[in-house]
């Protein structure tokens, strides 16, 4: 049986420092496939991807990926909690699955002990996090707090919990156990100071830094690799660079006046009246720094505000979300290497229960699922939406033009 090295990220962009991550990697595990289930024009924490994904796909190729699978933007852009989940079910369709994610702490034992406190939700656990809650805090903030009580404020754990890799590499393992996964974890420590961190000595950068870097028209070329370079270059010529949500402010200002009280109370997220500070907010603001100051408060935090920013413009809605969690997803193959078209061969033949795609066409002519169709959908309006970002050509409907990328 193949042994199959997976890689969740977001690439944004690809930088020296994840080119370190995958290369320890595949010393260390020794796979026979490299793959990346990797999130598309939309992230996590609410924002765009500063450059779409087919180019992010064709680096992660040329880097050493054999296959780049996109992680549909109903979980890209959801929480970490979700978006680990979401990409667990994609690798539980694969077989024999080393599962590699950076952390800054470097050690999975204790990752691992926190979710299974996270997973098994003790007693004491829960009231301590229903204690936190009903001070106001949001939502992180307090299961942070929560934990910390639980194990008795142990010095060891608080920085832990304050780094984001290393909370979403305790997601990874929750949901390897929630889902009885058979996905083996394995983490490698991170070797920049986090996301802001910049590095000129070493070459290593975050990838906000890298990004704040290309907004100000700053030199990255010692930061990223080759292929990442030439590429992120070649976007910045065409005008295909898309810094940040705020190049879509009218739009989502616009669909939210638009919306009813009970549409915005729908859409994923939103809870506990929020639909009407964001109302308010969008009937008031032109701009979206000042719709974001308007609804966020120590109870909602801005990347969840401006997910759900993103939820409002792709209308993805609590039920959308419920019901991608009722059904196996798909693969959405972007790119394979020479080497990968092996393995795009054997899932296609191995794997009758659960779509492979390489065309969105046929998929959407042929599938019948309705759930898989709406996900699939609306992949395809974020990618519509996205390219209105564009400074230049702006076309629709990528995602039936653009072909399988094929890295030889």
């Amino acid at each position: 049986m193949s042994k199959i090295l997976a890689i969740i990220a977001e690439y944004n962009p690809f930088h020296n420092g994840h080119l370190y991550h995958l290369q320890k990697s595949r010393e260390i595990i020794k796979p026979d496939y490299s793959i990346c289930i990797m999130s598309g024009n939309f992230c996590e924490r609410g924002d765009a991807s500063i450059i779409d994904k087919w180019s992010k796909a064709e680096i992660t190729l040329k880097c050493g990926f054999d296959m780049v699978i996109e992680l549909p933007v109903i979980y890209s852009i959801s929480s970490a909690e979700n978006f680990a989940e979401g990409s667990l079910k994609i690798l539980n369709l694969f077989e024999n699955v080393t599962l590699s994610f950076g952390s800054e702490c470097g050690n999975l034992n204790i990752l691992n002990d926190i979710a299974e406190i996270l997973y098994n939700e003790p007693i004491s656990f829960k009231t301590a996090l229903n204690q936190e809650l009903s001070k106001g805090l949001s939502y992180p903030k307090a299961r942070a707090n929560a934990l910390l009580l639980y194990l008795n404020d142990d010095k060891k754990y608080t920085d832990i919990l304050s780094n984001p890799n290393n909370i979403l590499g305790i997601e990874y393992l929750k949901a390897i156990k929630k889902l009885n996964s058979k996905v083996t974890p394995f983490t490698i420590k991170r070797t920049d100071n986090g996301y802001n961190s910049l590095n000129i000595e070493n070459n290593l950068a975050s990838g906000t830094a890298i990004r704040n870097l290309i907004k100000n028209n700053k030199d990255i070329k010692n930061l990223v690799p080759t292929p990442s370079y030439n590429i992120i270059l070649n976007n910045i010529k065409h005008g295909n660079i898309v810094s940040d949500i705020s190049l879509f402010e009218k739009e989502i200002i616009y669909t939210l006046r638009k919306m009813t009280l009970q549409e915005i109370s729908e859409l994923q997220d939103v809870t506990e009246g929020l639909e009407y500070s964001i109302k308010t907010a969008a009937s008031n603001c032109n701009n979206l720094e000042d719709l974001i100051n308007n609804i966020k408060s120590k109870r909602f935090t801005r990347s969840r505000i401006q997910r759900i920013l993103l939820y409002s413009i792709l209308n993805i809605t609590k039920k959308d979300i419920k019901n991608a969690y009722e059904v196996k997803p798909y693969l959405r193959v972007l790119g394979v290497s020479e080497h990968g078209k092996e393995l795009l061969s054997k899932i296609s033949k191995s794997s009758p229960k659960y779509p492979v795609i390489t065309s969105v066409k046929k998929f959407m002519d042929n599938n019948n699922n309705k759930i898989l169709k709406n996900m699939m959908e609306k992949d395809i309006l974020a990618s519509n939406i996205y390219t209105l970002g564009y400074e230049f050509d702006s076309k629709a409907n990528l995602d039936y033009t653009k072909k399988l990328i094929i890295n030889k």
